[in-house]
C-alpha cells in the first residue's frame, strides 16, 4: 500500500462529482471517516488522517460537461501534463487540453482507447496526496473495468512504465498492474464484472474500512445501496460495491 508522496505513474489523487454535495459529505464522514475543508465557491477538500486525499464537487455545477453521471474520478501524477497528453494520443488514446489549476498544478483530462477516463497532474506548489493508504477512509487500490483487455495492458504500459501481471481471481483472469515493485493498479474485463456501476469502460476506487460488513449495514442505515458483495477474495482482502444516497458508486475493503 502506498505511503508518502505518490511517485509519477501513481494514482495522487480523487475528484468526487456528485449531486447534493453538502448530503454527499454527511455521508462519507459518517461512512469512511472523512473531514472537509471548504473551497469556497468550489467545494471540499477531503482529509484522512489530517492528509487531503481529493474534493468533492457539484454535479450540477456549470463547468460540468452535460450527462456526466456521478462519480469518482482518478488522477495520476506525470512529470509533464502536455508531454503525457501526446503520448496518450500517439498510443490511440485522447486528451483535452492541458490547464493550470492556479500555482498547484497543471492537469488534463484524459481517455484511455477504450474509453476509460483518467485525469493526469503535473505538480507544482500541489504534489497531490501523501496519505498511509492503509488507514480507514483511504484509497487504497483502483481498477479500470474494459473491454478490451490486452489494448489497455498495451495503453497503461506504454504511458505510465506499469508492467501486467495475470492471474486468475474468483475464476476469471484479473491483470494487475506494478510501478516499480508496487501493486498500483488492476483491470478486468467489464463483462465478468458483478455490480459494474456504469456500463462503459471506466475507473473505479476502492477505500480502506476495519470491517466491510460493517460498513455495508452502515451504508443501508444510511440510505446508500449495495451494489455487490460482501464477498471475499483470496490473497487480497474482503470487498463490496457501494453506492451512495446521491448515486455516486464506490468500493470498500478490508485486508
Amino acid at each position: 500500500m502506498a505511503t508518502g508522496t505518490r511517485k509519477p505513474g501513481d494514482f495522487c489523487w480523487i475528484n468526487m462529482l456528485t449531486p447534493r454535495p453538502a448530503e454527499a459529505t454527511a455521508f462519507f464522514g459518517k461512512l469512511l471517516g472523512w473531514t472537509y475543508a471548504e473551497i469556497p465557491g468550489m467545494g471540499y477538500l477531503v482529509r484522512v488522517g489530517g492528509r487531503d486525499i481529493g474534493g468533492v464537487f457539484d454535479l450540477e455545477s456549470p463547468n460540468t460537461p452535460p450527462g456526466t453521471p456521478p462519480l469518482i474520478g482518478v488522477m495520476l501524477k506525470v512529470q509533464n501534463a502536455d508531454a503525457t497528453c501526446d503520448r496518450i494520443t500517439s498510443l490511440g488514446g485522447s486528451s483535452k487540453p492541458a490547464f493550470d489549476i492556479a500555482d498547484q498544478g497543471r492537469m488534463a483530462v484524459c481517455f484511455d482507447p477504450n474509453g476509460a477516463e483518467f485525469d493526469v497532474w503535473e505538480p507544482k506548489k500541489g504534489q497531490g496526496t501523501d496519505v498511509d493508504s492503509s488507514l480507514p477512509g483511504a484509497p487504497s487500490w483502483f481498477h479500470t473495468l474494459t473491454t478490451d483487455v490486452d489494448r489497455a495492458t498495451s495503453f497503461y504500459s506504454g504511458l505510465f512504465g506499469w508492467t501486467a501481471e495475470v492471474r486468475p481471481s474468483s475464476g476469471m483472469a484479473y491483470t494487475s498492474f506494478k510501478l516499480g515493485d508496487d501493486y498500483v493498479a488492476g483491470m478486468m474485463p467489464i463483462s465478468q464484472a458483478a455490480g459494474a456501476a456504469r456500463p462503459n469502460p471506466h475507473w473505479t476506487t476502492y477505500f480502506t474500512v476495519q470491517d466491510v460488513d460493517s460498513a455495508v449495514r452502515e451504508t443501508i442505515t444510511l440510505g446508500g445501496t449495495v451494489r455487490a458483495g460482501p464477498r471475499d477474495i483470496s490473497g487480497v482482502g474482503r470487498v463490496a460495491g457501494i453506492t451512495s444516497p446521491q448515486g455516486v458508486p464506490f468500493n470498500v475493503i478490508a485486508r
